[in-house]
């Protein structure tokens, strides 16, 4: 029997039995619809985290107090670690490749500017944030490279901030109180957005030396290094990491670089992506199920045709191909639908709601497609087996 003749039967059965053929595939449609939803939401999520935290830049790394890493020392030894310092930054500062090192304290106060109060995030920072961190001035400067000994009382408004206490007037030159202190507003920083859920422009920007002071801390939080684009990450981190044994005697801090926060990140939105995929795959299992019905019930139907095939010439194998390109046909039909709905529902969901992160995974899309035709083979090998061994004079007597 030719491929023609062979693809023309398969059809004709399959339209025959509109409403059946449509609730075999159905189950398909739903479980590759479910895939491409699911799985558009997770590449979107992944793709929104990562772009998120690489919004500063992928040329940093950060030095953190203390060693994360487990050890055999007593505890004793463990407290001794000393703190990160002002000191510590300018030095990291002049380590080949490194372009600007900067301290940071972080902690949240009351801002009060004329009768209004607000309570925002505060960071304690140096003159380098704005090209470590990639945040542009607004309007006025930013702080000035002062020595911690020698940090005047100077802030630096999120726009946020400066909306929320000044309005659309200029906050140059006026007087805020922050906590117990107060400062003289330089400048406003352009907006930058929220980054994992913490909104940039809700912040003060003060000295690191008068934060520390301010939130009581005897040394910083980290040291953020930008380094040169052109310069091997672990050449920087073993020279930052010598710079500080150095100054410190011993390796009672960490570092870690952004590669190394972007892979772990990777690696859990990866698992979490495979994993609303798994969920998915579930509606494929149960649309194999339903095609494995199908075909068993239409086996069971067409014995009397089968009889004629047979009688007429038609062998074995030829049967075989007969029925299992019907189900072949089901699920090519329940995967390319399925693609199409899901694909249509991802593009709806991304005009209701733009706020929702939604990305297709056209990989996971064709994984799923190719699932669903093997599946789709696998399920009507048996009823095709059972097909091709009837007995030609048993089905014909069956009419």
């Amino acid at each position: 029997m030719a491929w023609q003749d062979l693809f023309k039967l398969a059809l004709g059965s399959i339209s025959s039995h509109r409403q059946r053929s449509l609730l075999t595939a159905l189950g398909l449609i739903i479980g590759i619809a479910a895939v491409v939803i699911l799985t558009s939401i997770g590449r979107g999520v992944h793709g929104f985290v990562l772009g998120e935290f690489t919004q500063f830049g992928t040329h940093l790394l950060a030095v953190y107090p203390g060693k994360t890493t487990t050890f055999g020392l007593s505890g004793a030894t463990i407290s001794t670690v000393r703190p990160l310092t002002a000191a510590d930054a300018e030095s990291l500062g002049a380590v080949e490749s490194v372009l600007a090192a900067m301290p940071l304290v972080q902690g949240n106060a009351r801002v009060e500017a004329g009768d209004k109060q607000r309570r925002s995030n505060v960071f304690g920072v140096g003159a380098a944030l704005p090209q470590v961190w990639r945040i542009g001035v607004d309007i006025g400067r930013f702080l000035p490279d002062e020595g911690a000994d020698n940090a005047r009382p100077f802030a630096v408004l999120g726009s946020k901030v400066r909306q929320e206490l000044f309005g659309g007037a200029s906050p140059l030159g006026q007087r805020i109180r922050i906590g117990s202190d107060r400062f003289r507003v330089i400048g406003v920083m352009r907006s930058k957005g929220q980054m994992l859920g913490f909104d940039l422009d809700d912040t003060v920007f003060i000295p690191s030396a008068r934060a520390m002071e301010m939130f009581d801390r005897q040394g910083l939080m980290e040291i953020d290094v930008l380094y040169r684009a052109d310069a091997s990450v672990e050449r920087v981190e073993q020279a930052v990491r010598q710079r500080m044994l150095a100054r410190h005697g011993a390796e009672d801090f960490t570092i870690v670089t952004q590669n190394q926060m972007l892979e772990k990140m990777d690696s859990v939105l990866s698992v979490l992506t495979l994993a609303v995929a798994a969920l998915g795959g579930i509606s494929l299992l149960v649309g194999s199920v339903g095609i494995l019905t199908i075909m068993t019930i239409a086996v069971s139907e067409r014995v009397s045709e089968i009889g004629l095939l047979r009688a007429i010439g038609a062998e074995r194998a030829a049967v075989f191909r007969l029925f299992l390109s019907e189900a072949v046909l089901l699920s090519l039909a329940g995967g390319a639908g399925g693609v199409a709905l899901g694909i249509g529902a991802v593009k709806l969901v991304a005009l209701l709601v733009p706020a929702l992160p939604l990305q297709l995974a056209w990989n996971y899309i064709a994984l799923a497609f190719a699932v669903s035709l093997a599946i789709g083979a696998a399920a009507g090998v048996a009823p095709a087996i059972k097909a091709a061994r009837l007995n030609p004079l048993d089905a014909l007597r069956a009419e």
